[in-house]
């Protein structure tokens, strides 16, 4: 092992543009920690989003990056696992992340791999996996079982309409046009195109008289708090970007509830059992991909030299998919 790995460095106010290759000094594991070589990294929005805005605990040569798969490289104290055990992460924001060949990781937080699954297939999964999870898991069973996902092309809209249809809800969903016959085959009843000035009016004729019991938003606070009509009674407006400062309709009207979903700040702020549940989650989510039940957006592969140009292709969100790449074992 060498003493030093490759890393892309964050540059204050340089956004983008500002991500720098560089060598860093190998770090040792602290208590409760693990070193995990990684594998395979992936993007989220997120990455290019920090990025661009910065981040209260970055500074010059800060690592991006929340999602990664590898094999544990080295153990800090109270850690009692095999080296060489391969397994997936998502990294708190207030330390380096997994754009990096190597990463130190808590390792109560590790969700062990199954053997029959790809390291690029498994570092897809973290992030908007749990995400879906964590914003499924806000909405209890209710009257009527329609919920509506907006955004359902992204990775984290496709794996909240597939959680809802394994759950036995009744999906509809917003994406664009290309996205339709791929969401009709996981089991949405039927897609919109957002784009179309009469989706909403189509929906509400094809549900008639049954409401929406949520609705699942991948695009702003602003965007959920527009299409909060769209639910009946006692629904629940769930926002995964964002969230709702202010109620988006009077009072003792239908009585929705809001809801935030902030997977990062399980870092900060979930307790020992929280970890525990997210990491059990996160296992089953895996387990489920690998025995083909969960199915992966369409990986899109690049070169970790080309990072920076991945993480544009990404923000523009023309191709879609989900942009993964290999680093060398």
């Amino acid at each position: 092992m060498s003493n030093d790995y490759n890393a892309w460095a964050w540059t204050p106010g340089a956004g983008l543009d500002g991500l720098q290759l560089v060598r860093k000094p190998l770090p040792n594991p602290g208590p409760g920690q693990v070193l995990v070589a990684n594998r395979a990294i992936a993007l989220n929005p997120v990455d290019w989003k920090i990025c661009q805005w910065g981040h209260p605990d970055w500074h010059q040569g800060t690592v991006p990056g929340v999602d990664g798969v590898g094999v544990v490289e080295a153990l800090g104290d109270g850690v009692d696992l095999p080296l060489g055990t391969r397994v997936a992460y998502h990294q708190t924001l207030s330390r380096d992340g997994s754009f990096a060949e190597y990463c130190l990781v808590d390792a109560n937080l590790l969700m062990y791999l199954p053997t029959n699954l790809d390291d690029s297939a498994a570092a897809a999964v973290p992030c908007p996996a749990l995400t879906a999870w964590q914003a499924l898991a806000k909405v209890p069973a209710g009257a009527n079982c329609d919920v509506l996902v907006i955004g359902a092309g992204g990775a984290v809209g496709w794996y909240v309409a597939q959680l809802a249809v394994q759950r036995g809800l009744r999906v509809w969903a917003t994406a664009g046009q290309h996205h339709h016959a791929a969401l009709k085959a996981l089991g949405v009843i039927e897609a919109y195109d957002y784009q179309a000035s009469d989706w909403q009016a189509r929906l509400q004729a094809a549900l008639g008289e049954r409401p929406l019991h949520a609705l699942f938003d991948t695009v702003s606070g602003a965007h959920a708090a527009s299409l909060a009509h769209l639910l009946g009674y006692n629904g629940h407006l769930v926002c995964i970007q964002d969230r709702q400062e202010n109620a988006p309709l009077p009072a003792f009207s239908t009585a929705i509830s809001l809801h935030e979903v902030a997977l990062n700040s399980i870092h900060a702020h979930g307790r020992l059992l929280d970890r525990q549940a997210l990491r059990v989650a996160g296992e089953q989510l895996l387990q489920a991909v690998a025995e083909g039940r969960l199915l992966s957006p369409q990986r899109r592969s690049f070169d970790f030299q080309t990072l920076p140009q991945a993480l544009r292709q990404l923000k523009d969100g023309r191709l879609g998919g989900k942009w993964v790449a290999r680093l060398a074992q």
